[in-house]
């Protein structure tokens, strides 16, 4: 892995608050030239470390979220998840529990494909040997938040950087896509930091039409920009998966506390033989240990909680990671 020092956990940090923030303006908060940052963005995103993406609520691209689980025959589960990453419908593939299972997250596009989604996509090999399908039924918390363990920058910093963080909206309040801005958000999924020339000569737009878009969507909540990056570089070595079951009563109670947890980046109520799921990041497991036997233990009306530690991401929201 490419060795990093202070400066580029700052401008990590820097980026999960604003991913389109001007590198001048970053510049000026960490006090270093404009060159400096650019040249340190450049190093970390073509060694494929770091980068910045298009986040627009599941509720405005896509017909429906489903997490999955493979379970898979030993020796299978590598190439399952990879095949599931090469999917234009899929986030957050990973290996887990020890690498005998793949999870992740499908997006339907449109209200046909969620029908036949599950049945007709998934790689057909007799080496899955079980599968676990959980419709999101409501998002706690989840991207486009920054992690909230980060703290290369000082909280004056981080203010300075982000005084007015991006509006999250009620998924019910925000509008369906419209098929004139799929264009934009194509490019903006791939590339965050795309500029407004190469934008406007994607869609057509004049550059300014870019912007105004651009800033609409922002303010609406209907699109945020994530920097996707190897946790390790940030000392995050410890991702874990928890599947919880959760008394009714109790349900949404316990997803609004977890969601206020540090260590949480995703927790969402689910169907299936669980009820409630999160994604956890901790430094190394006596962390884990010390919040599931905290934190988690004080969550009202959890019955049972099962963990799957994450060993490898193949993607996240954007493209491959190599």
């Amino acid at each position: 892995m490419v060795d990093i020092d202070e400066l580029d956990r700052q401008l990590i940090h820097a980026l999960q608050l604003d991913g389109r923030a001007p590198f001048s303006r970053i510049a000026e908060i960490l006090d270093v030239s404009d060159q400096t940052v650019a040249r340190r963005y450049r190093r970390l995103r073509s060694a494929d470390l770091l980068r910045v993406v298009a986040v627009p609520p599941a509720g405005y691209l896509a017909h429906g979220r489903w997490v999955l689980r493979l379970r898979c025959a030993p020796g299978a589960a590598l190439s399952v998840a990879e095949a599931l990453a090469r999917r234009d419908d899929t986030a957050w593939v990973q290996l887990a529990s020890g690498g005998t299972e793949v999870q992740c997250i499908t997006r339907a596009s449109t209200p046909d494909e969620a029908e036949h989604l599950l049945l007709d996509r998934l790689p057909r090999t007799n080496r899955i040997v079980d599968v676990a399908a959980h419709s999101v039924l409501h998002v706690f918390y989840g991207s486009p938040s920054p992690i909230r363990l980060l703290d290369a920058l000082t909280p004056e910093q981080a203010a300075a950087l982000n005084p007015h963080p991006e509006f999250v909206a009620d998924p019910a309040d925000i509008p369906q896509c419209s098929a004139d801005d799929r264009p934009l958000l194509d490019v903006l999924a791939r590339d965050g930091r795309t500029a407004l020339p190469d934008l406007a000569a994607e869609t057509g737009w004049s550059a300014s039409t870019v912007r105004r878009r651009v800033e609409h969507l922002r303010a609406l909540g209907a699109l945020h920009f994530y920097a996707e990056f190897d946790l390790r570089l940030v000392g995050l070595n410890h991702s874990t998966r928890l599947w919880m079951t959760v008394t009714p009563s109790d349900l949404d109670a316990a997803g609004r506390a977890l969601a206020t947890h540090p260590e949480v980046v995703f927790a969402a109520a689910t169907s299936g033989n669980t009820n409630l799921s999160a994604t956890v990041l901790c430094r190394d497991p006596h962390d884990l240990y010390r919040y599931l036997t905290g934190r988690v233990a004080a969550l009202p009306g959890v019955t049972h909680v099962e963990t799957t530690p994450v060993i490898r991401n193949l993607k996240r929201l954007g493209r491959l990671l190599h």
